[in-house]
Formats: structure tokens, C-alpha cells, sequence
């Protein structure tokens, strides 16, 4: 279980500052537990901490580094099943899901281990004209200097990582803020990063309300921004983050198409996972379903009766695949979605009830595009189906979004895979599978509204550092 109350990390060192904010647990509405919530003077006192660590942070030995990482992995290993029901708890996630995000929190700190000491630049042959006779040049890598990190309530535990990870890899001081409604995974991970021989004042993690926040994008102190979360707030902190690079890993509506050659009952088996595990609150979880047109009845019917079958409960039970949303009002939004699409044409498959934060695993067809259930991100429990002819059409209607996260398609045709590949907007396209698939080396990011930049180990990593130039010239004589 939770413990009683958590303190926030304040460089490096907890400090139980208040216990001024109430977490939930997410199914039942009972106070889990109580956090200390950072002001103004602490996430100031946080950045400076991060300024002044700068200097030994970047000279830290690369094995330095991955001697931290490696201790992390070995302490999340310990503390898996803690870590599970945490998140089970805190963010109402099925326990099975809730243990595969412990289990991606440990590849990724794991993977940063090994990155941490490949970070290696290039030699370069500058003679590309008689006026550089003479000269060679090379360049390295070095680490950007402070970081912030804002992450999200859907993966508390591995969204933060992606921010944590390759930052102690590369040598980055960071502050950052957790989501208010589960802060407790970011705070875990604190736990066990001050219990290493990490440079005083490198890190702090700082639950606290977003008016509050500003100086995590204001301030000029911070050299990088990393936000994920929704694309309201991460355009408007890009457009007030000044001079510093932003990453941005926003939100989507992902497409999954499904080809008359898919085998259905593998197709039906990875579509119900993408559209309703964790409730459906995930960037890449199947929101629409394009169907080619000659097999949509027979998917259809599929999916209908697979998606009846899933339990809806308590998390913390073994059995329970649709567990509550964040929150009952999220819940009621997506409500009002689906009674939308309904009342616009739309025909309602199964599902579409709702009681406080639980809202049933929901299914749709022949909604209007326009409808918010199918423009918009939904990030819950609610898929919606329509049919193709024209392979064509259909990776035209994937790309009519704001959004291009990932896309899936389902097809064992080569050339359609080339073609989906070349056309789809999107920053990944799954084959085969839902958009849904992710695993922690792979570049992760999106275009259009869905943000800037990539997360995935490595290319975080480059966009935590900055190249340093280095040119030497022979003299002649």
C-alpha cells in the first residue's frame, strides 16, 4: 500500500514541506495518500540547485553515470510489485497494465544505462575545397545544462523516465513536475535516485499546481523543455518558453487500418488491446478503425463481441481490463462525446454507459468525421469503425487530423506498406499491429499537433546535448 504521505525532492534531499495534496485512489474516491506540493521559492530554489550541480553533473565519468542508472534498475526491480500497485492505485490502471509499465520503467532506465556510455562524435575531413587544405575537423557532444521536465497521469512512471533516463545519461541537472493527480511514480523513482552517489542538488522532482508551474517554462536558467501532455498546454508553454528548445509529445487520434488480406481474429485481438487497455488513455490508442469494406461486417461482429466480453471493475482485480478513467468529469466529457455522435447519425455498437469514472469499453460506427469522438482526442474507452474501398481513401481519411502520432496497418501487401509509409503524416507507422506499439529505443514522436521532437532513449539524448565543434589546422611548412 501507499504510505501515508510522500515529501517532494528539492535538490536531491526530500523535504515534507505540507501534505497539501490529496491523491485518490482512482476507484473507490478514497484519500490514498497526501504529497507536498512545491511553491514558487521551492521550484526557484529547485532550478538553482540544477544550475549550481551543473558543472559535476557534466563532468560526471560516463561509467558514473551508468553506475546511477544501473543502480535505479536494480532498486525497480526490487520494488516492482510497489511499484505496480502504486500505479494501480493512483491511476486507477489494471494491475496487468499497471505491471507493464514497471516492467518499460525498467527496459528504459536499463537502455540509458548502455546509451550512457556510447555518446560519441564524429571525425570529419574538412578538405572539400584547396582552401581547406590543411584542415581536419571533429565534434562532440555535450550536455545542454538544465533541464525541465513536465509529465502526464497516464504512464506516471514510464513518461517520467523518458524525461529522467537519458537526462542522468548525458549529464543534465533537471527539476520536474510531475501530473497533480499521480505524482507518486515520479516521486518513487526520487526515492531511489537519492539513494545514489548522483551530484548534490541534481535533481528535483516538485509536485504543484500549474498557475504555479510558470518557472518550469520561463525561467532562462533551463536550457531544454520536455512536456507531455495535451496539445492546449504544450503549445502555449512552447510559445512562452522563450529562447530554449521544447520537445513536445502531444496528443492523437490514431487510425489503425485493417486490409481485406488481415487475418480478423489476430486483427480483433490486438484492436481491442489498442483501443481499451488503461481505459483507452493513451496518445496512441486506437480511436478509429478503417475497415476495408469487403470484410467489415465480419470484423465488425468480431470486435463487438470481444469488446462485450472484456471485464469492467475494481484494478487491483486480476480479472479487470477496463478500470476507471482519471477522473468522473473526464468520464462525463466522453459521455457527451458519445451521446453526440449518436444524436449527429452515428450508430451505437456496444457500450456507452457510464457510472462516476468507470465509462464501458464503447464501440461506433457511421460517425460523421466532424464529430469530436472522431476529430478530436478522445483518451478513453470509445473506438470508432468506418469502411474502404480504396486503399487509397483510406490512408487519405488517416491522414484528415490535426493530429499525426502513429498509425497502424494492417496488410501483407509490400508495396502498401511502402506506400502508407511514404504518404502517412504521422511520426510512425506500425505494420501488421495497432499505432498502439511502442517500445522504449524507438524514436517516438509526432507532426501536425501531436508535437515536435522524439522521445526513445537515444534521440533524447541528442536532444539533450549540443555539438561542439573542434577544427585544427597543419601548417604547411
Amino acid at each position: 500500500m501507499l504510505k501515508p504521505s510522500y515529501p517532494y525532492y528539492l535538490g536531491g534531499e526530500a523535504v515534507a514541506a505540507n501534505e497539501d495534496l490529496v491523491v485518490t485512489d482512482k476507484y473507490t474516491g478514497e484519500v490514498a495518500t497526501r504529497v507536498a506540493v512545491a511553491d514558487a521559492q521551492a521550484i526557484d530554489a529547485g532550478i538553482q540547485a540544477a544550475v549550481d550541480a551543473n558543472d559535476a553533473m557534466r563532468q560526471m565519468p560516463p561509467y558514473a553515470r551508468q553506475a546511477i542508472l544501473q543502480h535505479c534498475v536494480k532498486r525497480f526491480e526490487e520494488r516492482f510489485d510497489e511499484l505496480a500497485l502504486s500505479l494501480c492505485i493512483e491511476a486507477g490502471k489494471p494491475i496487468k497494465d499497471s505491471r507493464g509499465e514497471v516492467t518499460r520503467l525498467i527496459d528504459t532506465f536499463r537502455i540509458a544505462a548502455e546509451e550512457s556510455v556510447r555518446i560519441s562524435g564524429e571525425v570529419m575531413n574538412l578538405e572539400i575545397s584547396p582552401r581547406a587544405k590543411g584542415y581536419r575537423g571533429m565534434f562532440q557532444r555535450v550536455p545542454i545544462g538544465p533541464c525541465s521536465f513536465i509529465s502526464p497521469f497516464n504512464f506516471p512512471l514510464n513518461l517520467a523516465a523518458h524525461k529522467i533516463a537519458p537526462a542522468l545519461a548525458v549529464g543534465c541537472p533537471f527539476v520536474l513536475k510531475p501530473a497533480s493527480r499521480t505524482p507518486i511514480g515520479a516521486l518513487m523513482i526520487g526515492e531511489v535516485l537519492a539513494e545514489t552517489e548522483i551530484p548534490a542538488g541534481a535533481f528535483s522532482i516538485l509536485p504543484c499546481s500549474r498557475d504555479g508551474a510558470d518557472l518550469f517554462t520561463t525561467d532562462d536558467r533551463l536550457k531544454l523543455l520536455s512536456f507531455t501532455g495535451s496539445p492546449a498546454v504544450g503549445w502555449q508553454l512552447k510559445a512562452k518558453a522563450g529562447k530554449k528548445p521544447v520537445v513536445l509529445e502531444l496528443g492523437g487520434n490514431a487510425a489503425c487500418i485493417v486490409d481485406h488480406d488481415t487475418d480478423l481474429d489476430d486483427a480483433v485481438a490486438r484492436l481491442v488491446i489498442g483501443a481499451f487497455y488503461q481505459s483507452g488513455q493513451s496518445c496512441i490508442g486506437v480511436q478509429r478503425i478503417i475497415v476495408h469494406d469487403s470484410i467489415y461486417e465480419a470484423l465488425r461482429d468480431k470486435l463487438v463481441t470481444a469488446t462485450q466480453q472484456l471485464i469492467m471493475g475494481d484494478p487491483k482485480d486480476e480479472r479487470t481490463f477496463i478500470g476507471p478513467m482519471i477522473s468522473a468529469s473526464e468520464a462525463q466529457r466522453l459521455e457527451g462525446w458519445i451521446k453526440s455522435a449518436i444524436d449527429a447519425g452515428g450508430r451505437l455498437l456496444c457500450g456507452g454507459q457510464r457510472d462516476g469514472a468507470m465509462l464501458e469499453a464503447t464501440l461506433l460506427e457511421d460517425v460523421p468525421r466532424t464529430q469530436d469522438i472522431c476529430a478530436n482526442e478522445a483518451f478513453g474507452p470509445v473506438a470508432v469503425l468506418s469502411r474502404f474501398t480504396s486503399f487509397e481513401d483510406a490512408l487519405q481519411e488517416v491522414n484528415d487530423s490535426v493530429f499525426g502520432l502513429q498509425a497502424g496497418v494492417f496488410t501483407r501487401d509490400l508495396y502498401k506498406m511502402q506506400q502508407a509509409w511514404d504518404e502517412l503524416d504521422v511520426g510512425g507507422v506500425v505494420i501488421g499491429d495497432i499505432p498502439s506499439w511502442r517500445v522504449d529505443n524507438m524514436p517516438y514522436g509526432g507532426v501536425k499537433e501531436s508535437g515536435l521532437g522524439r522521445e526513445g532513449i537515444r534521440f533524447a539524448m541528442q536532444d539533450m546535448t549540443e555539438i561542439r565543434n573542434l577544427v585544427i589546422r597543419t601548417p604547411s611548412h
